[in-house]
């Protein structure tokens, strides 16, 4: 099946990214990635015995409220390419006896799925990681069964303002090379360019929602949490040992200076029905 094939180096460097992320997922101050990830299931309306489909899965923060949402009687298939991300959702699923959910590791661009056999497809912050998008997600709508929706969700703008602009300053000022070198996020954050891709996609009528946010942190240091939980871990990473700590200190600096405890969390759902 297709999910054996090699990955992308797209995908492989999400796996990189997102694998070495595994370590902060579950800490207080990442509690945003199940809260999107139960809003976009929450809006799908599923039925005790469906079937979803999760692409880009992560640790569960969608595929788990859906096995809830479809029941015993229902299945859930994650696919994702980080495996750590995987082992934190089995675990979390076996903590919940879920036992219709099956977790698989893959490149989710490229399934091998047969075609229309889910009433749910689902992708939370993971279309962006996709070197051809539109191409992504024409392939989740193959997926999608008649009468079935497809949900794509995205961040909106500033994320994470105003401690993502300090980051990146912080950065720039270590390794300007490094400087916004790896934040695919960004390039698809308004309700437009969501209905632009979906209808390059080939995906008639989808239905757009800004949402506006706020995420909490207990205190300003937390927001090193996020980078080392977020795709800010690629460029920490990068930066190595001996440049990492004096981007932390400069960042932490700054935050407590201001006091930043609040987060900018706004995020874009877009959903199409397939019709019957």
């Amino acid at each position: 099946m297709a999910t054996e094939e090699p990955a992308s180096e797209h995908a492989l460097r999400a796996s990189r990214t997102y694998g070495a992320a595994a370590d902060h997922y579950r800490r207080a101050a990442l509690s945003f990635w199940d809260r999107f990830g139960a809003a976009t299931v929450s809006r799908l309306r599923l039925a005790p015995g469906g079937t979803v489909l999760d692409l880009c899965c992560g640790a569960g923060a969608s595929a788990l409220p859906a096995a809830r949402a479809v029941g015993p009687e229902g299945r859930v298939l994650g696919i994702d390419i980080a495996a750590p991300l995987l082992e934190l959702a089995r675990a979390r699923a076996a903590d919940e006896g879920l036992a219709n959910v099956e977790l698989r590791h893959g490149d989710a661009t490229r399934t091998g799925l047969p075609g229309g056999g889910f009433d749910a497809v689902v992708c939370v912050f993971g279309v962006f990681f996709a070197p051809d998008m539109a191409a992504f997600v024409r392939e989740m709508w193959r997926l999608t069964g008649p009468g079935g929706v497809l949900a794509v969700t995205t961040w909106g703008p500033g994320l994470f303002e105003p401690a993502n602009s300090l980051f990146w300053r912080c950065v720039g000022e270590e390794e300007p090379a490094l400087y916004k070198a790896f934040n695919p996020w960004d390039e698809i954050t308004t309700p437009a360019a969501l209905a632009g891709l979906f209808s390059r996609a080939g995906v008639p009528d989808p239905a757009v929602a800004a949402a506006a946010g706020q995420h909490r942190l207990d205190h300003p240091d937390q927001f090193w949490d996020v980078v080392l939980g977020s795709g800010y871990r690629a460029t920490v990473d990068a930066l190595g040992p001996e440049r990492r700590d004096p981007v932390r200190e400069s960042l932490l600096a700054d935050l407590r200076s201001r006091e930043i405890t609040s987060l900018r969390t706004d995020v874009v759902f877009g959903t199409a029905v397939r019709p019957g």
